[in-house]
């Protein structure tokens, strides 16, 4: 008698490397667990948390609560926390919510089906939080069935050594750990055999990539050019970056590589030094300033975006005024901004010098306003040109409207009679700017 598989539901908040480990989890559990995106019919259900914003973390503390009512009527139904709030909580979680099942942090999940095995069988919950200091990145190949069929992200790293006052990432994802350049290598080359065509490395920090191994793993620009140079990488991407740990080595890369993107999101956080020193960033504007300059010489098309906090602990006017002046200077085509909010255990947390809710918004909301005007103008810079794009697929509000994606990064969204499989590449040229895209037609072979 065939063994019928279960349905299993995973429901990923936060960043780009939950993504990859919601991907990771399902494949582990393939075996025994086909994916449903129907609460209704699922018998395990994962919420892979996130804890670096606080809305993050309330919405899957939502979801786990919502949750309740299904255990009730389905008790065999597993029910696991993953991820960085399941790190940072562990079995205090069972105690808030005793129909949770598992919690498993973000160095275990790699243990998903073991854990699961002895769930079924002992019917004990299950906390598997410790940090092991022998552990890791085991290989991974990943399954081509499921997920894009043109571009993945590959994970290089996890963890941080930054303590950045303001983040958590430290504490709920461990210190930085390089993963085998030769595992990353055959990733890739696995995912391109099967028609793969863009890659993203992944890492908390990659411009430190191969630090923690003591010279036994290339740096972070000599593993960027050994992906690069695999046949059938056609683009090439990397996040997330320090500017403490910027190389010119690596800002090299940008002007000797053809297939890596236009595109470099290089979190600042503030304009101000007084507020990086705070944050512990380890670096100055004058700096930051020195490092963008070398990457417009090094790519004169590249595309420039960052992060930002308003309203860090002791931030005065005059520091949000540099913050904005920084941005008048670099003129960034985007920026994820966002009000400080206080995460423990960061250090931050004991700063007293807080500032008040509506004071945040209102400085959010100057930034935000500007930063909106910026990219309509940085838009219109493209009227008109020729630029090359990777389709991503179809529209969903529009029948005969299509969307691709320049090597910058940017959304051009084109008509089209024809049915274009994501990952092909053509010229279009831009013939409108909008807020949030560009508009185009393509160009005729």
């Amino acid at each position: 008698m065939n063994h019928k598989p279960q349905k299993l539901y995973i429901a990923t908040f936060g960043c780009q490397m939950n993504d990859r480990d919601s991907e990771i989890m399902a494949q582990l559990l393939a075996d025994d667990y086909q994916p449903t995106s129907d609460l209704d019919q699922a018998d395990m259900v994962i919420v892979n948390t996130c804890s670096i914003r606080a809305k993050a973390e309330q919405k899957a503390f939502s979801l786990l609560g919502a949750l309740r009512k299904y255990k009730k009527t389905r008790p065999k139904m597993i029910i696991a926390a993953t991820g960085c709030v399941a790190q940072q909580d562990g079995n205090k979680i069972f105690s808030r919510m005793n129909h949770v099942d598992l919690v498993i942090g973000p160095q275990s999940i790699y243990r998903l089906p073991e854990l699961t095995g002895k769930l079924k069988e002992k019917r004990k919950k299950i906390d598997c939080t410790k940090f092991s200091k022998s552990f890791v990145i085991p290989p991974f190949l990943p399954d081509i069935n499921s997920g894009l069929p043109h571009k993945r992200f590959v994970t290089i790293m996890q963890g941080c050594n930054n303590y950045c006052t303001y983040c958590i990432v430290p504490y709920v994802r461990g210190r930085e750990i390089s993963r085998l350049a030769a595992d990353i290598i055959a990733e890739v080359k696995h995912l391109v055999a099967h028609g793969i065509r863009e890659v993203t490395l992944l890492g908390q920090n990659v411009n430190s990539y191969g630090n923690d191994q003591k010279g036994e793993f290339p740096g972070f620009p000599q593993l960027l050019r050994q992906v690069a140079a695999i046949k059938g990488v056609e683009r090439l991407r990397f996040t997330t970056s320090n500017p403490k740990d910027l190389s010119d080595e690596l800002i090299a890369c940008f002007a000797d590589l053809d297939n890596l993107c236009s595109h470099f999101h290089l979190p600042v956080q503030s304009g101000s030094n007084l507020i990086l020193k705070r944050m512990n960033r380890k670096y100055t504007i004058e700096k930051y300033l020195e490092q963008v300059e070398k990457l417009r010489r090094a790519r004169a098309d590249i595309v420039l975006t960052t992060d930002i906090i308003v309203g860090f602990p002791g931030e005065n006017e005059d520091d949000f005024a540099a913050t904005m002046k920084l941005l008048e200077t670099l003129r960034y085509h985007s920026s994820f901004s966002f009000i400080y909010s206080s995460r423990p255990p960061a250090r931050s947390c004991e700063f007293t010098d807080t500032i008040a809710e509506e004071i945040k918004k209102e400085r959010l909301a100057r930034y935000q306003a500007r930063q909106k005007e910026i990219t309509l103008e940085r838009h219109h810079e493209y009227v008109g040109r020729i630029m090359e794009i990777m389709v991503e697929g179809e529209s969903r509000n529009r029948t005969g409207q299509w969307c691709g994606r320049t090597t910058g990064n940017q959304i051009v969204n084109f008509d089209s009679q024809e049915n274009l499989a994501p990952g092909l590449i053509f010229e279009v040229k831009i013939t409108e700017a909008c807020f949030n895209s560009l508009r185009a037609v393509r160009v005729a072979d």
